[in-house]
């Protein structure tokens, strides 16, 4: 492994997850059996979940750092995935920063208030994240780690565009058309507050990488909304400006976004600035995996199971499987996912059958 900035004691750099299913898959490599993790594995569709986050927020949850560590382990444990994403959310590091957000069930993330003015975004942006706020990140990541052994660790966060578009809007929205129209009514205002969305990510990526993860993952929820001009010239810099702050680490890095059939080669651009070696990009289940790679040759590709089958007969979604993994031969590495995340009301034993199934092909 290439000179980094990693402590000796990380997992990459002392051998126990240098040689993982999934770190071999995002270096390019085929390992001995196809990785697979799934986004969204450590949430609602599992009853250990619900019973153990019985009573406390979501974002209470993310912060506590023994529950959200319990919370990371559990799919890992159930469904023998080669991978744990740390449970979290994007909208953390905003909380962090002292930015008013809740997570509101059935909605999602809603603001204290849009942040739409060049007045509302000096003032946003006026504010840091300090370094000790992110100390109980720092601490759930060590201390799944120290219970993962082999297993990686994705550490993640949310991309620039899809942080402001949540400021912008105040809440989720299906357009984005308040955020699209402040990116070209006031340039000026749109890139401070993106440039200030891809720091607070940076922090928190390099906060869990410091603490032991073995990959990160860079979800932009949201880019699909935007055409590719708009993406190429408004957005990608900022995205390429979040990923930076672990560039040093050689930590292999993942991009997905939703919707984005049209942006990956520009998705995948954004890596390649940011200095991440090693990386793949996400395909949502919109895209096939061999027409995926045709427009990323020599890359590696994450995805792309369909959420919708997994309520599916099960011929249905086996017969889906073997075609995304079939598929995404194509590409010289593959770690097996959702096309998005896992929806609450699945069937945990439908997951661990299809790591079974991957894990066989």
């Amino acid at each position: 492994m290439k000179s980094t900035t990693i402590a000796p004691a990380h997992p990459l750099a002392d051998g126990r997850t240098s040689a993982a299913p999934l770190v071999q898959a995002l270096r390019g490599e085929r390992p001995s059996r196809t990785p697979i993790w799934f986004m969204r594995q450590a949430g609602r569709s599992l009853p250990e979940y619900r019973k153990v986050r019985a009573g406390t927020g979501m974002l209470e949850s993310c912060l506590r750092p023994e529950l959200a560590s319990e919370i990371t382990l559990q799919p890992v444990r159930r469904h023998g995935v080669d991978a744990a994403v740390f449970f979290s959310d994007i909208v953390v590091p905003l909380k962090l920063a002292g930015v008013g957000v809740d997570i509101k069930s059935g909605v999602g993330p809603v603001m204290d208030q849009p942040y739409r003015t060049a007045d509302d975004v000096a003032r946003l942006v006026s504010r840091g994240l300090d370094d000790a706020a992110l100390e109980p990140i720092r601490e759930a990541v060590a201390l799944t780690v120290a219970e993962l052994g082999s297993t990686p660790l994705v550490g993640f966060g949310g991309a620039p565009f899809t942080l402001a578009a949540y400021l912008v809007e105040g809440r989720p929205s299906r357009d984005h058309l308040a955020a699209r129209t402040l990116m070209h009514a006031d340039p000026a205002t749109w890139d401070a507050l993106v440039a200030w969305t891809a720091d607070l990510t940076g922090a928190f990526l390099r906060a869990q990488v410091e603490a032991g993860a073995s990959a990160v993952q860079l979800f932009d929820s949201w880019a699909g909304s935007l055409s590719l001009a708009d993406y190429t010239s408004r957005v990608a810099a900022s995205s390429t400006r979040a990923l930076a702050h672990i560039a040093d680490t050689g930590v292999p890095g993942i991009h997905f976004g939703t919707g984005t059939g049209h942006l990956l080669p520009a998705m995948r651009s954004v890596l390649v600035s940011a200095g991440i070696a090693d990386h793949a990009v996400g395909i949502d289940y919109r895209t096939p995996l061999d027409e995926a790679a045709d427009l990323l040759p020599g890359v590696p590709l994450q995805g792309n199971i369909d959420p919708a089958l997994l309520a599916a007969p099960w011929d249905v979604l086996e017969a889906h499987v073997r075609d995304v993994v079939s598929r995404g031969l194509k590409a010289p590495g593959h770690v097996v996912n959702l096309g998005h995340g896992v929806p609450p009301e699945t069937d945990p034993t439908v997951l661990t059958r299809v790591v079974e199934l991957v894990h066989s092909l």
